[in-house]
């Protein structure tokens, strides 16, 4: 009977240590696929912006930001996927890949578009969806 019990435990303890390794491989695994699809998406991203004119200025550009909390700085650093010239503007073009992400509907879209813009300084950003082919301008009009 002891010796069930015992046997019964060890089958439970490696059966959750097995559960475990899986989920964790399986997270790892999702995490590899979604950065593999969104290189790939960023580079078919390049060319359909070349293709339509845009000057790719900067790769994964880069900005120091200072926000006001209470009159105090907040530091942070702000990447964005490209930012481009045309027409002597400089955008932030911003690459989204999947069903949902490239959508104003999107709120985390949304407010990431909306402090590029802020914190770049940039005449304007660019949604930009490989998968769809399309490059869309996003503006965010003041308020009245």
């Amino acid at each position: 009977m002891e010796s069930e019990i015992l046997v019964a435990i060890i089958a439970a303890v490696l059966a959750l240590w097995l559960a475990a390794k899986l989920r964790r491989w399986r997270g790892s695994w999702r995490a590899k696929r979604r950065a593999a699809r969104a290189g790939a998406g960023e580079d078919a991203a390049a060319r359909l912006l070349e293709d339509a004119g845009f000057t790719v200025v900067e790769r994964q550009a880069r900005v120091e930001w200072a926000p006001l909390l209470d009159g105090e700085p907040q530091h942070m650093v702000l990447r964005a996927d490209y930012l481009v010239e045309a027409d002597g503007e400089l955008l932030v073009a911003e690459v989204k890949t999947g069903e949902e992400a490239p959508s104003l509907e999107t709120a985390a879209t949304r407010r990431q578009l909306l402090e590029y813009h802020v914190a770049f300084g940039v005449d304007g950003v660019l949604l930009v969806s490989p998968e769809r082919g399309t490059i869309q301008r996003v503006v965010f009009p003041r308020p009245r």
